[in-house]
C-alpha cells in the first residue's frame, strides 16, 4: 500500500489540449478524430523541435509545464508500445534494403524521449524509462513513490502512447487514441497549489480481467476530474485498487 499526492496533471490527444475540452470528454468520452495533429511545443527553439517525433512532442508538451525552471526532479516515462511510427519506418528501410539511419535508430529506443528531456531541460538527475503491460500506469506510479521514498521532492510521470500504423492492428488494441498524460507526483510548487491524494494497493487476482474500455491513464484522468470514487484496474493476476483519501 502506498500513498500517492498528485499535485498537478497534464493531458493531450488529438483536440484534447485544455481541461475544459478534457472535461467533455470525461463527460462523453469517445474516439476522437485523428489526423496526425501533434503540439506546437513552441517553449522549445526551432532546431531542437525538428528533431522530436510526435511521441516525442506529445511526451514533453504534458509534462513541460509541470516542472519549474529552477528544479531538478527525476523523470518516469512510460509507454507500454514506445515508438511504433519510427520503428515501422526503420522496419520498412531494413525490407526495402535501405541504409539505416542511425539518428532514427538512436531515437527510436525507449529510453530516448527521457534522454531528450533530461538535455533539453538541462536535468542531471536520474530518468527512469518504463515498458509494461496493460498495467504500465501503476508501475509508473510506483516507481515514482519510490523515487520520492528515497528523498525525492516530487517526480514528474509521463504516461504516452501514439495510435500505431495499421500494420500492427492485429497486435495493438488498446491505444484507441493518441495520448500523453503527465503527472507531478509529491510536493506542489506553491504551498496554495490544490492537490488530490490517492491511497494504491495491489493484490493477487485470480479473476479474469474484464476488457477496459479506455487506457487506465485516461480511466485515471477521468477520476481526477469526477467526483472522487475508488478505481479498481485488475490484469492478469493483479489487481490494483486506487482509492481517493479525503
Amino acid at each position: 500500500m502506498i500513498d500517492l499526492r498528485i499535485a498537478e496533471w497534464r493531458a493531450w490527444g488529438p483536440g484534447l489540449d485544455t481541461a475544459e475540452a478534457w472535461q467533455d470528454w470525461v463527460d462523453a468520452p469517445c474516439v476522437p478524430a485523428e489526423q496526425g495533429e501533434q503540439p506546437d511545443c513552441s517553449f522549445l527553439p526551432a532546431m531542437q523541435r525538428r528533431r522530436l517525433s510526435r511521441m516525442a512532442r506529445m511526451a514533453l508538451h504534458v509534462a513541460w509545464p509541470l516542472c519549474g525552471d529552477d528544479e531538478q526532479l527525476p523523470l518516469v516515462f512510460a509507454s507500454r508500445h514506445g515508438e511504433t511510427t519510427r520503428t515501422y519506418a526503420i522496419l520498412g528501410d531494413v525490407a526495402d534494403g535501405q541504409p539505416l539511419s542511425p539518428t532514427h535508430f538512436g531515437l527510436s529506443v525507449h529510453n530516448a524521449i527521457a534522454g531528450q528531456w533530461s538535455i533539453l531541460r538541462g536535468q542531471r538527475g536520474e530518468s527512469t524509462a518504463i515498458a509494461g503491460e496493460a498495467d504500465t500506469f501503476e508501475h509508473a506510479t510506483l516507481e515514482a513513490a519510490i523515487l520520492i521514498k528515497q528523498g525525492a521532492p516530487a517526480v514528474i510521470v509521463v504516461v504516452a502512447e501514439e495510435r500505431p500504423p495499421e500494420a500492427y492492428a492485429d497486435w495493438i488494441d488498446d491505444v484507441q487514441f493518441s495520448y500523453a498524460v503527465a503527472l507531478r507526483v509529491g510536493a506542489s510548487r506553491t504551498a496554495a497549489q490544490p492537490a488530490s491524494r490517492w491511497r494504491l494497493r495491489v493484490a493477487c487476482s485470480s479473476a479474469d480481467a474484464a476488457a477496459n474500455r479506455w487506457p487506465f491513464a485516461l480511466d485515471f484522468v477521468r477520476a481526477l476530474q469526477s467526483p472522487a470514487t475508488s478505481l479498481v484496474h485488475t490484469w492478469k493476476t493483479r489487481q490494483w485498487t486506487w482509492q481517493p483519501i479525503p
